[in-house]
Protein backbone atom coordinates (compact mmCIF):
# COMPACT_ATOMS: atom_id res chain seq x y z
CA UNK A 1 0.00 0.00 0.00
CA UNK A 2 1.56 3.41 -1.30
CA UNK A 3 2.14 5.98 1.29
CA UNK A 4 -0.09 8.76 2.45
CA UNK A 5 1.17 12.38 1.62
CA UNK A 6 -0.86 14.09 4.28
CA UNK A 7 0.42 17.38 3.23
CA UNK A 8 -1.23 16.89 0.29
CA UNK A 9 -4.72 15.36 1.58
CA UNK A 10 -4.44 18.93 3.52
CA UNK A 11 -4.15 21.20 0.43
CA UNK A 12 -6.44 19.11 -1.45
CA UNK A 13 -8.98 19.19 1.58
CA UNK A 14 -8.64 22.84 2.18
CA UNK A 15 -9.41 23.69 -1.48
CA UNK A 16 -12.70 22.16 -1.34
CA UNK A 17 -13.68 23.38 1.74
CA UNK A 18 -13.28 26.58 -0.07
CA UNK A 19 -14.55 26.27 -3.00
CA UNK A 20 -17.67 24.56 -1.27
CA UNK A 21 -17.96 27.29 0.40
CA UNK A 22 -17.97 29.71 -2.53
CA UNK A 23 -19.90 27.95 -4.38
CA UNK A 24 -22.94 27.52 -1.34
CA UNK A 25 -22.59 31.27 -1.15
CA UNK A 26 -23.21 32.00 -4.55
CA UNK A 27 -26.39 30.22 -4.61
CA UNK A 28 -27.07 32.08 -1.19
CA UNK A 29 -25.89 35.44 -2.38
CA UNK A 30 -27.55 35.11 -5.81
CA UNK A 31 -31.31 34.24 -4.26
CA UNK A 32 -30.73 37.39 -2.47
CA UNK A 33 -30.19 39.36 -4.96
CA UNK A 34 -33.00 38.11 -6.77
CA UNK A 35 -36.06 38.52 -3.89
CA UNK A 36 -35.49 35.94 -1.55
CA UNK A 37 -34.15 36.63 1.84
CA UNK A 38 -34.59 32.71 3.10
CA UNK A 39 -30.64 32.05 2.80
CA UNK A 40 -29.55 35.22 4.47
CA UNK A 41 -31.73 34.82 7.03
CA UNK A 42 -30.27 31.81 7.70
CA UNK A 43 -26.64 33.13 7.29
CA UNK A 44 -25.38 31.69 4.81
CA UNK A 45 -24.63 34.80 3.00
CA UNK A 46 -21.16 34.06 4.23
CA UNK A 47 -17.66 32.61 3.48
CA UNK A 48 -17.72 30.70 7.06
CA UNK A 49 -17.55 27.46 5.84
CA UNK A 50 -18.87 25.93 9.28
CA UNK A 51 -22.18 27.85 8.27
CA UNK A 52 -22.00 25.75 4.82
CA UNK A 53 -20.26 22.42 6.37
CA UNK A 54 -21.99 18.75 6.41
CA UNK A 55 -20.18 16.35 8.62
CA UNK A 56 -20.70 13.63 5.96
CA UNK A 57 -20.31 15.26 3.08
CA UNK A 58 -18.25 18.05 3.49
CA UNK A 59 -15.94 16.48 6.47
CA UNK A 60 -15.99 12.76 6.30
CA UNK A 61 -16.35 11.48 2.88
CA UNK A 62 -13.69 13.53 1.03
CA UNK A 63 -11.42 12.89 3.44
CA UNK A 64 -11.72 9.10 3.35
CA UNK A 65 -12.16 9.72 -0.85
CA UNK A 66 -8.51 11.70 -0.34
CA UNK A 67 -6.68 9.19 1.47
CA UNK A 68 -8.41 5.87 0.12
CA UNK A 69 -7.41 7.60 -3.83
CA UNK A 70 -10.87 7.28 -4.66
CA UNK A 71 -12.41 9.83 -7.07
CA UNK A 72 -13.20 12.90 -4.72
CA UNK A 73 -16.50 13.52 -3.93
CA UNK A 74 -17.65 16.26 -1.16
CA UNK A 75 -21.21 18.52 -0.75
CA UNK A 76 -22.05 20.70 1.84
CA UNK A 77 -25.37 21.93 3.06
CA UNK A 78 -28.22 22.82 0.83
CA UNK A 79 -28.84 26.44 0.56
CA UNK A 80 -32.77 27.11 1.31
CA UNK A 81 -34.27 28.66 -1.56
CA UNK A 82 -38.08 29.64 -1.64
CA UNK A 83 -39.27 30.00 -5.11
CA UNK A 84 -42.17 32.12 -4.45
CA UNK A 85 -40.06 34.59 -3.06
CA UNK A 86 -38.24 34.96 -6.20
CA UNK A 87 -39.45 37.82 -8.40
CA UNK A 88 -39.77 35.90 -11.49
CA UNK A 89 -40.17 32.41 -10.00
CA UNK A 90 -38.55 29.62 -12.31
CA UNK A 91 -36.61 32.08 -14.56
CA UNK A 92 -34.68 32.65 -11.34
CA UNK A 93 -34.22 30.21 -10.10
CA UNK A 94 -32.46 28.49 -13.14
CA UNK A 95 -29.71 31.54 -12.22
CA UNK A 96 -29.31 30.82 -8.32
CA UNK A 97 -28.83 27.29 -9.68
CA UNK A 98 -26.44 28.36 -11.86
CA UNK A 99 -24.69 30.41 -9.35
CA UNK A 100 -23.27 27.94 -7.57
CA UNK A 101 -21.08 25.79 -10.50
CA UNK A 102 -20.60 29.54 -12.36
CA UNK A 103 -18.54 30.65 -9.00
CA UNK A 104 -16.70 27.43 -9.54
CA UNK A 105 -15.28 27.78 -13.32
CA UNK A 106 -14.34 31.79 -11.60
CA UNK A 107 -12.68 30.50 -9.06
CA UNK A 108 -10.79 27.90 -11.83
CA UNK A 109 -10.39 30.77 -13.88
CA UNK A 110 -8.61 33.12 -11.14
CA UNK A 111 -6.26 30.03 -10.35
CA UNK A 112 -5.20 29.65 -13.66
CA UNK A 113 -4.88 33.51 -13.88
CA UNK A 114 -2.11 33.64 -10.31
CA UNK A 115 -0.02 30.24 -12.12
CA UNK A 116 0.10 32.46 -15.47
CA UNK A 117 2.01 35.64 -13.77
CA UNK A 118 4.18 33.94 -10.87
CA UNK A 119 7.57 33.82 -12.12
CA UNK A 120 7.61 30.24 -10.73
CA UNK A 121 11.61 29.75 -11.79
CA UNK A 122 12.61 31.64 -9.76
CA UNK A 123 10.33 31.25 -6.77
CA UNK A 124 11.75 28.09 -7.33
CA UNK A 125 15.07 28.65 -6.88
CA UNK A 126 14.36 31.05 -4.56
CA UNK A 127 11.94 29.60 -1.77
CA UNK A 128 11.35 26.27 -2.95
CA UNK A 129 9.62 25.70 0.58
CA UNK A 130 7.10 28.50 -0.59
CA UNK A 131 6.45 28.07 -4.04
CA UNK A 132 5.94 24.29 -4.23
CA UNK A 133 2.86 24.22 -1.65
CA UNK A 134 1.38 27.62 -3.43
CA UNK A 135 1.73 25.78 -7.05
CA UNK A 136 -0.03 22.98 -5.65
CA UNK A 137 -2.69 25.10 -4.21
CA UNK A 138 -3.56 26.60 -7.29
CA UNK A 139 -2.84 23.27 -9.45
CA UNK A 140 -5.43 21.94 -7.10
CA UNK A 141 -7.67 24.82 -6.95
CA UNK A 142 -7.82 24.65 -11.16
CA UNK A 143 -8.63 21.11 -10.95
CA UNK A 144 -11.26 20.82 -8.74
CA UNK A 145 -13.33 23.98 -9.59
CA UNK A 146 -13.58 22.84 -12.99
CA UNK A 147 -14.37 19.31 -12.11
CA UNK A 148 -17.26 20.61 -9.54
CA UNK A 149 -18.65 23.26 -11.73
CA UNK A 150 -18.69 19.88 -14.67
CA UNK A 151 -20.18 17.84 -12.24
CA UNK A 152 -22.23 19.79 -10.78
CA UNK A 153 -23.93 20.63 -14.25
CA UNK A 154 -24.99 17.33 -14.79
CA UNK A 155 -28.53 16.83 -15.47
CA UNK A 156 -29.57 14.70 -12.61
CA UNK A 157 -31.77 16.17 -9.26
CA UNK A 158 -30.27 17.34 -6.80
CA UNK A 159 -26.93 18.51 -8.43
CA UNK A 160 -27.35 21.70 -9.87
CA UNK A 161 -27.78 21.18 -13.48
CA UNK A 162 -30.81 18.98 -12.38
CA UNK A 163 -32.59 21.99 -10.86
CA UNK A 164 -31.51 24.24 -13.63
CA UNK A 165 -33.03 21.65 -16.00
CA UNK A 166 -36.57 21.59 -14.05
CA UNK A 167 -36.48 25.12 -14.73
CA UNK A 168 -35.71 25.71 -18.29
CA UNK A 169 -38.28 23.16 -19.14
CA UNK A 170 -42.23 23.65 -19.42
CA UNK A 171 -43.67 23.18 -15.77
CA UNK A 172 -45.84 19.84 -16.83
CA UNK A 173 -42.86 18.16 -18.53
CA UNK A 174 -40.18 19.46 -15.46
CA UNK A 175 -42.39 18.28 -12.51
CA UNK A 176 -42.47 14.54 -14.44
CA UNK A 177 -38.94 14.49 -14.39
CA UNK A 178 -38.12 15.69 -11.15
CA UNK A 179 -40.63 13.15 -9.96
CA UNK A 180 -39.25 10.48 -12.20
CA UNK A 181 -35.25 11.22 -11.56
CA UNK A 182 -34.56 13.01 -8.41
CA UNK A 183 -36.05 9.88 -6.00
CA UNK A 184 -33.00 7.71 -7.73
CA UNK A 185 -30.65 10.94 -8.17
CA UNK A 186 -27.97 9.23 -5.26
CA UNK A 187 -28.39 6.10 -7.10
CA UNK A 188 -27.13 7.59 -10.48
CA UNK A 189 -24.39 9.84 -9.38
CA UNK A 190 -22.89 6.76 -7.50
CA UNK A 191 -23.39 4.34 -10.85
CA UNK A 192 -21.62 7.19 -12.91
CA UNK A 193 -18.67 7.50 -10.07
CA UNK A 194 -17.57 3.15 -10.65
CA UNK A 195 -18.48 3.32 -14.26
CA UNK A 196 -16.69 5.14 -17.26
CA UNK A 197 -19.89 7.33 -17.15
CA UNK A 198 -17.99 9.60 -14.86
CA UNK A 199 -14.83 9.30 -17.02
CA UNK A 200 -16.96 10.20 -20.32
CA UNK A 201 -19.61 12.97 -18.92
CA UNK A 202 -17.32 14.78 -15.93
CA UNK A 203 -13.41 14.03 -16.67
CA UNK A 204 -13.94 14.02 -20.85
CA UNK A 205 -15.26 17.92 -20.79
CA UNK A 206 -13.14 19.03 -17.52
CA UNK A 207 -10.15 17.63 -19.42
CA UNK A 208 -11.27 20.04 -22.86
CA UNK A 209 -12.05 23.30 -20.62
CA UNK A 210 -8.45 22.68 -18.38
CA UNK A 211 -6.63 22.62 -21.88
CA UNK A 212 -7.74 26.03 -22.03
CA UNK A 213 -7.01 27.41 -18.70
CA UNK A 214 -3.40 25.61 -18.56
Amino acid sequence: MPAIDFAQVFIAFIVLLFSLTVHETAHAWTADRLGDPTARLAGRVSLNPVVHADLIGTVLFPLLSLVGGIPLIGWAKPVPVNLGRLRRGRTDYVLVAAAGPASNLLLALVASAVMAVMPWESLLTGSRDVATPLFTLLSRALTLNVLLAVFNMLPIPPLDGGNVLAGLLPRPMAMRYDALVRPYGFMLLYALMLTRGFEVLVDAPARFILSWLR
